[in-house]
């Protein structure tokens, strides 16, 4: 027997290749061994070794190394083989190998580090009578199965099924590329019918199963019956694959081929009558798209892409493209809303329970909810809402609490930094990787056609060359053309009347004017001191000791302690900043419980001093900043609130004219320079020399220099600084400003009027001076709490200003102080 170089694969335990032997020639004539009554057995993978075959095993398993070692080592190179029932199965018991094996003898044995290599010889088939030992390795009492000679009466039927099989093999070496045509010659070089069965089945791609059976099946005509059964399944599958291979005459690329061997299995399947999954998932989709609820030009977009679905292959680049966007449209809400819960009592007691305050826009919502409750049919034009205010007053938070009161879904998308057009209307079909936009996503994650939509930070939104996203809002944003909004990606109208749509905005100025347009915009200030207390001790407090673990009962806070922290710890409008103070505080609380501390902790002044250091806000801002003269307060509107502005002028010998520093804006400067403009040309009205500005210099200049500041509302605060400083009078203590002032001297109103307030009143100011045009806003927007603490004068001209902003002339000091004459 010729032994045939064969390539060994390698494998994590054991991989068999069989060896094409040419059974003519022979090295050396050897007489069949010995096999003894016991033997060790061999569990193989995905393979079967017959007897006469001549086959290399790399193996890896430490029980099998051990295995063929102690084999090796007791001079029995005679092993058993069988083939595993399941190769996953890492070791191998009696359960999990065939009854029958082969027996076959160790020709050839080499040690590589990670393997031992050997070439095995099949001896005889042989069957576990008895099971010895599983551990380390299995070990039974075998039955050696001889070959039993046919009887000469059966000799022609034998002849006629082995040249069938010959035939066969020939057939099926013709047409599988996979086999080599020197195979041909295989069924004619050996004389042995037994011996040709058990090559054919060696060769041959069957599955471990059905070699299997060849090997158990004794009896030599029982085998060929078998054999030529396998064969012709097997010439069957290569004819059809043939079939295929001619249908394709053009060179293959991946995705082509990726077509080809679907057919292949499309064929296959159709031969063995098994089911067409792919179409059982177009009828499924078939049936989303019915059930959908679509409009009649969705319907029809959808349809049109479902029929070029059916007539594409699977493997085609455009089928996952179709597949996604019908998806895309079954998944929409389009018929899908949820009930909207009308109950204005209970809106309201929803709405108080999650916000404190925020009073215009609780109302607002109630409006909306009772024309709804009123008007029962047709459709209600949505509002779309614009929260205006700086940050931590609770914006976001208000449209998840409006959500939950109204009984709606919620979605939220945020707009800070969007640039591309495409993130609100979708990419077009054509793109790679194209998707709808962020409005249509949004409503597919709420499973909604009614939710309570979030646009935050609508001011923050980009442009660039990719477009300009607050121009694709436009549509969306509009109640008169929302209803048919059509999205690049769907292709289709959609309805998003329905939408209750709320945006968020720090400031109004960077928003453009026609978007802001279509938007009913509610300004949210800052919160008073009462409102922050109370909003600590309703929401922020509790939630904070929930999120760290304790119970209410293990920690409590004086009311002047929460008082502390809105006094002496933060000055904002919002209340973040709070909140971070209060969950410093509780972290401190909740080592002392981790600590071993057991007695319930009272959170008092003390313990929020000791927590948080010293307070990081004077008592009185305005109080402990000394007015001289030429210095004014004044009151200014910024992002995060409102600030209170110490303004400061000095004169001096010189001639460079007027200096600004302090890292002022435009508008502030061109607002000095009107000021001393007004000053000069009424310099005899307030007996100023008319030529103090020849000889002299003016020097303005409003501290925090680090501070970039600009904002048309600072006219009358420097032209009663410049005054104060040219008359040498002082300004009233405790008093602040607002305004612009025209050459003319006329008083123009500003806006954040309740900002500035409130930051007015936590610096401690008690006069204020502003515009009178804006005496309606100061009515309708300050909490009457905080009027009721302050004196204000509504002005219309700039000697209104000055009368009564200016002490009197010859008002003496004592220690900062006017005194009494």
């Amino acid at each position: 027997m010729a032994e045939v170089k064969l390539p060994i694969q390698e494998d994590e335990l054991v991989d068999i290749e069989p060896s094409d032997p040419q059974l003519d020639e022979l090295v050396e004539e050897e007489s069949k061994p010995d096999v003894p009554a016991e033997i060790n057995i061999l569990p193989l993978r995905d393979s079967v070794i017959y007897p006469m075959l001549i086959a290399p095993l790399s193996v890896a398993r430490e029980a099998s190394v051990q295995l063929i070692d102690e084999s090796i080592v007791g001079n029995n190179r005679v092993i058993g083989v069988i083939a595993q029932r399941r190769p996953q199965i890492e070791s191998p018991g009696f359960e999990d190998v065939f009854e029958y094996g082969c027996a076959v003898i160790i020709r050839t044995l080499v040690k590589m580090p990670d393997a031992v290599r050997l070439i095995v010889q099949g001896v005889s088939r042989f069957k576990i009578v008895e099971r010895l030992q599983e551990e380390p390795y299995l070990r039974a009492r075998i039955e050696v199965i001889e070959e039993i000679a046919p009887p000469p009466e059966k000799a022609e039927e034998i002849e006629a099924l082995r040249r069938s099989v010959a035939s066969l093999f020939e057939q099926a070496i013709r047409l599988s590329p996979q086999l080599p045509d020197e195979l041909r010659t295989l069924t004619q070089a050996v004389q042995e019918t037994n011996v040709m069965c058990d090559l054919v089945a060696a060769h041959m791609t069957l599955d471990v199963a059905d070699k299997q059976k060849v090997l158990e099946t004794v009896d030599i005509q029982e085998r060929l019956r078998l054999l030529l059964d396998l064969l012709s399944k097997e010439v069957r599958v290569l004819e059809l694959t043939s079939k295929v291979q001619s249908e394709v005459n053009t060179e293959l690329s991946k995705t082509q081929r990726e077509y080809y061997l679907r057919e292949q299995l499309k064929a296959i399947q159709r031969e063995l009558g098994e089911t067409d999954d792919r179409g059982e998932e177009l009828d499924e989709l078939r049936e989303k798209i019915d059930e959908a609820g679509m409009t009649a030009d969705a319907l029809r977009e959808v349809n049109r892409e479902y029929e070029r679905l059916r007539r594409m292959s699977p493997g085609a680049p455009e089928y996952t493209v179709a597949r996604t966007y019908i998806d895309w449209m079954v998944s929409l809400p389009w018929n899908t809303a949820t009930e909207d819960n009308i109950s204005l009592g209970s809106v309201k007691e929803i709405l108080d329970k999650d916000h404190y305050g925020l009073e215009k826009i609780k109302e607002r919502i109630i409006e909306f909810l009772a024309v709804r409750k009123v008007k029962k049919d047709g459709k209600i034009r949505q509002p779309i809402l614009c929260f205006s205010g700086p940050p931590g007053v609770g914006k976001t938070s208000l449209g998840r609490s409006i959500a939950h009161a109204m009984n709606r879904k919620f979605v939220r998308v945020s707009l800070g930094g969007m640039r591309d057009e495409a993130e609100i209307r979708g990419h077009r079909r054509t793109y790679i990787g194209a998707l709808p936009g962020q409005i249509i996503q949004g409503l597919r994650r709420g499973e909604s056609n009614n939710p309570v939509f979030m646009l935050d930070e609508i001011d923050k939104l980009g442009n660039d060359f990719r477009g300009d996203p607050s121009s694709a809002l436009l549509e969306v944003l509009d109640p008169e053309q929302n209803s048919t909004f059509r999205d690049h990606y769907i292709d289709a109208p959609f309805d998003l009347s329905r939408v209750f749509f709320v945006t968020t905005a720090n400031r109004l100025d960077t928003i453009p004017p026609p978007l802001r347009d279509r938007m009913e915009v509610i300004e949210l200030g800052g919160y008073t001191e009462e409102e922050k207390v109370e909003i600590a001790k309703r929401h922020l407090i509790p939630k904070q000791i929930e999120e760290h673990g304790l119970r209410p009962s293990q920690i409590v806070f004086k009311e002047e302690a929460i008082r502390s922290f809105v006094r002496f710890y933060t000055r904002e409008a919002g209340v973040r900043n709070l909140e971070r103070e209060i969950a410093s505080v509780v972290r401190k609380a909740t080592r002392l419980f981790a600590e071993g501390r057991e007695a319930k902790l009272t959170v008092n002044n003390k313990f929020v001093e000791s927590a948080l250091g010293a307070p990081r806000f004077l008592v009185d801002e305005v109080a402990e900043r000394e007015l001289t003269p030429g210095t004014a307060i004044g009151l200014a509107w910024t992002p995060v609130g409102g600030d209170v502005l110490f303004i400061e002028s000095a004169i001096m010998p010189g001639t460079k004219g007027l200096i600004i520093t302090g890292q002022l804006g435009e508008v502030m400067r061109e607002s000095v320079t009107a000021a001393l403009s007004y000053i000069r040309s009424h310099a005899e009205q307030y007996k100023i020399k008319p030529d103090f500005y020849e000889k002299t210099e003016i020097h303005v200049h409003v501290p925090a220099g680090a501070v970039p500041k600009d904002g048309p509302s600072a006219g009358v605060t420097m032209l009663t600084a410049l005054v104060s400083l040219l008359t040498n009078r002082r300004v009233k203590p405790r008093l602040a400003m607002t305004g612009e002032i025209t050459l003319s001297g006329q008083v123009l109103p500003v806006g954040g009027i309740k900002e500035k307030i409130l930051a007015a009143h936590r610096a401690g100011v008690q006069t204020l001076i502003i515009p009178s045009e804006n005496e309606k806003d100061y009515m309708e927007d300050v909490p009457v709490e905080i009027r009721d603490q302050l004196k204000v004068h509504f002005v219309k001209h700039a000697s209104q200003v000055l009368k009564l902003a200016l002490e009197p002339i010859g008002t003496k000091h004592e220690n900062g102080k006017p005194v009494k004459q």
